[in-house]
């Protein structure tokens, strides 16, 4: 209908930031539309048994992961097969999933509605609960026009909200924009950070967001080959998206199955640990290897990168 505007407001990120890879264009940003993307991501209703919602494994106040659990959990006490994500930044992201095989963060919330062991909802089913409820169908109407839920509609309106939940306020974001200055600690761990990490988690968003095989040893129980689960290339073998370095003191346990708790542990795997298979990551042909002072200094860098508005803003938690 006429009076129902294309779009009210625009993304807001720091100038330092690239340009987003979303195209707004397809999926413009509305207040109604990002609301409705908010109650749907904090109900249950989009899971079979009614128990588990999207907030259930992506907690605001742990910068959207699931801390503490190196797997998720979903209904009836089912065990997922990888660990939770963090959600922020995803305007800036191709790929989606530790193995990248959804290209599209408007379709993505099939993926943890229709698993077995997550959400386990047919995408049908969950719109016929939401043609139900009288409160749902206002909120289409007014997000859209009419009052129809539809699967597109409801994935778009999810998106929408996550793609709002933007990280860049964190004490390296104020160094970066001339309001605070790093410690001499800090400075230091910026140094050996950009010497030796950024390589894959490059600044500002502090990754590549693309895919590298970081050489843990494959967990025999979960059977995880990464992207080669899906595309059968032996390129693909052991290849995991690599997770941004925002707000690690939110999100751990660590990788994509959580093995590590600490990130003093994940720095020992880059010194000891790494496994050299064909697809290892060239960057890490060789250990990475600190004194413990520089471990100090790194990690006091890393916290630089918390940020603790994205926590506790309002916007982004249960109305």
């Amino acid at each position: 209908m006429a009076f129902y505007s294309l779009q009210d407001l625009s993304l807001i990120y720091p100038s330092y930031f690239p340009k987003p890879v979303y195209d707004f264009k397809k999926n413009p940003l509305k207040t109604t539309t990002i609301e409705l993307g908010r109650k749907l991501f904090y109900d249950p209703i989009l899971s079979r048994d009614n128990t588990i919602s999207c907030s259930s494994c992506h907690n605001s106040t742990q910068a959207f992961s699931h801390a503490g659990n190196h797997l998720s959990k979903g209904i009836e006490g089912r065990m997922g097969d990888r660990n939770s994500p963090a959600i922020f930044n995803l305007a800036w992201q191709k790929k989606f999933m530790w193995d990248g095989v959804i290209s599209n963060i408007d379709t993505q919330a099939l993926a943890p509605i229709n698993h077995p062991a997550e959400m386990g909802e047919d995408i049908n089913v969950a719109v016929r609960k939401l043609n139900k409820s009288k409160e749902y169908r206002t909120l289409f109407y007014k997000s859209f026009g009419d009052s129809l839920a539809t699967s597109e509609r409801l994935l778009k309106a999810l998106s929408q909200f996550q793609l709002t939940i933007v990280s860049s306020n964190s004490k390296y974001d104020h160094v970066r924009e001339g309001k605070e200055k790093f410690t001499l600690s800090e400075n230091k761990g910026y140094q050996l950070f950009k010497q030796n990490c950024s390589s894959c988690h490059s600044e500002p968003l502090f990754s590549t967001y693309d895919f590298a095989n970081n050489g843990l040893p494959m967990d025999p129980e979960l059977d995880d080959h990464g992207k080669w689960n899906k595309s059968f290339e032996p390129a693909d073998q052991l290849m995991f998206k690599i997770p941004s370095l925002r707000n690690l003191g939110y999100t751990y346990p660590y990788m994509h199955d959580g093995r590590f708790k600490t990130l003093y542990e994940v720095l020992n795997h880059y010194e000891k640990g790494i496994l050299k298979t064909p697809t290892l990551a060239k960057e890490l042909q060789n250990p990475i290897v600190f004194t413990d002072e520089e471990k100090e200094n790194l990690l006091s860098f890393l916290a630089t990168l918390n940020d603790s508005l994205l926590v506790s803003n309002i916007d982004y938690k249960k109305k």
